[in-house]
C-alpha cells in the first residue's frame, strides 16, 4: 500500500479536528451529555469512520478497505472492554460527572499519541522479523483463554467490586509533585498561597491514558492479524478510540447488559491469535520448524472472511445477551 505523505497530512487534519471539535463544542463548558447527546454523536463519529473507509476504499482499492473496516471493528469492539476499566477509575477518583467528559477526551489523546508509538514499533519488528507473528498469535490466544477464565471467574465487569490502584505512572506522579487535597472545579493545575499544585484531575487524566497501555499490547497484535500496514492500523485505532468519550456516556449503565462480550471478545483475539500463527507457519524460516521450511495447514481466510467472523460474532453477542438480560428481567 502506498501512501503519500499527504494522506498522512490529511489523517492528521481530521483527527486534530475531530479533537479541536471535541475540546471547543463539548468539553469547553463542562456538564453531563444526555443520552440523546451521547447518542448523536457516537453515531456521527462511526459515521466519519465508515466515510474513511470508503474513501480508502475508493484510492486504494477494496483488499485495503476490507483491511481497514475489520481493523475498525475489531478495535471497536475491544475499545469497549476499556469502557468497563474507565467506569472503574472514573469512580475510583470521584470525578464529578460534568468534568469526566474533559477526563475521558484528555485520556484518549494521551492514549493515541502511545498507540502511535506502539503501532511504529510494532510494523518495524513486522517488516524486519516475520517470526513476531508466533509471540502475536500465541499472545492474543492467551488473551482469548484468559477472556473466558476471568468471565466464568465472574471478574473483569463493573460491578465485580474491583478497585483501581494506581499504577506506576500515577503513583511517580503523587510521590514529585504536590496534589490539592479534592478538585479545583476542572483545573488540572492549581496555584494557591504561591505554590504550583496539581489536582487529582490531572491524576485522573495520566491514570485513563496510561492505562490504556494494556489494551494496547492486546490491541495492536489483532489489528495486525487483520493488515500490516501502518496507515490503517492507526486510522482505525485513532477511529475508535476517537468516539470512545460519547460511546462511554451512550453504555454507561447498559454495559452491565453485556453479559457475553468477554466471550464474544475471546472468539475474535482467538480466531486473530490463530490466523497470526497460521500466517507465520506459511511464512515460516525458523530451522526447529519442520526444517525452515513454510508450513500449510489450512486455507487461509480471507479479509472478507475475517470481518466476516467478527461481525457475526459481535451480533451474536449483542443478541445472546439482550435475551439473557431480559430473561432475567422476567424472573424478577
Amino acid at each position: 500500500m502506498d501512501v503519500h505523505a499527504l494522506g498522512w497530512i490529511a489523517l492528521a487534519a481530521i483527527i486534530l479536528t475531530m479533537i479541536t471539535i471535541d475540546v471547543v463544542g463539548h468539553v469547553r463548558t463542562p456538564h453531563e451529555p444526555s443520552m440523546r447527546e451521547a447518542a448523536a454523536w457516537s453515531a456521527a463519529y462511526i459515521a466519519m469512520a465508515c466515510v474513511f473507509g470508503a474513501v480508502v476504499w475508493a484510492v486504494w482499492g477494496g483488499r485495503y478497505g476490507q483491511e481497514y473496516f475489520a481493523g475498525y471493528v475489531t478495535e471497536k469492539a475491544l475499545s469497549i472492554d476499556n469502557l468497563f476499566v474507565f467506569v472503574i477509575m472514573l469512580a475510583a477518583f470521584r470525578v464529578p460527572r460534568a468534568y469526566q467528559q474533559e477526563v475521558l477526551l484528555a485520556g484518549i489523546v494521551i492514549a493515541l499519541v502511545l498507540r502511535l508509538v506502539f503501532i511504529l514499533a510494532g510494523a518495524a519488528l513486522v517488516e524486519r522479523f516475520g517470526a513476531v507473528f508466533y509471540v502475536f498469535g500465541a499472545f492474543l490466544v492467551g488473551t482469548a483463554v484468559r477472556q473466558v477464565v476471568d468471565a466464568r471467574r465472574g471478574a473483569g465487569g463493573p460491578d465485580d467490586g474491583a478497585e483501581y490502584v494506581d499504577n506506576a505512572v500515577t503513583r511517580l506522579v503523587r510521590r514529585v509533585l504536590p496534589t490539592t487535597d479534592g478538585f479545583v472545579g476542572n483545573r488540572l493545575i492549581h496555584r494557591h498561597a504561591g505554590r504550583t499544585m496539581i489536582t487529582p484531575m490531572l491524576i485522573a487524566v495520566v491514570a485513563l491514558g496510561s492505562a490504556d497501555l494494556m489494551f494496547a499490547v492486546d490491541s495492536i497484535p489483532a489489528i495486525f492479524g487483520l493488515t500490516s500496514e501502518p496507515f490503517l492500523v492507526f486510522s482505525a485505532t485513532a477511529f475508535s478510540l476517537l468516539g470512545l468519550r460519547q460511546l462511554y456516556f451512550l453504555i454507561d449503565g447498559l454495559l452491565e447488559r453485556l453479559v457475553y462480550l468477554p466471550y464474544g471478545l475471546a472468539v475474535i483475539l482467538g480466531f486473530i491469535g490463530l490466523k497470526l500463527i497460521d500466517h507465520a507457519l506459511r511464512a515460516n524460516s525458523l530451522p526447529f520448524i519442520n526444517g525452515g521450511r513454510p508450513v500449510r495447514l489450512v486455507p487461509e481466510p480471507s479479509t472478507a472472511v475475517s470481518l466476516l467472523v467478527i461481525v457475526v460474532t459481535l451480533v451474536v453477542v449483542a443478541v445472546a445477551s439482550l435475551l439473557r438480560t431480559r430473561r432475567r428481567g422476567g424472573r424478577h
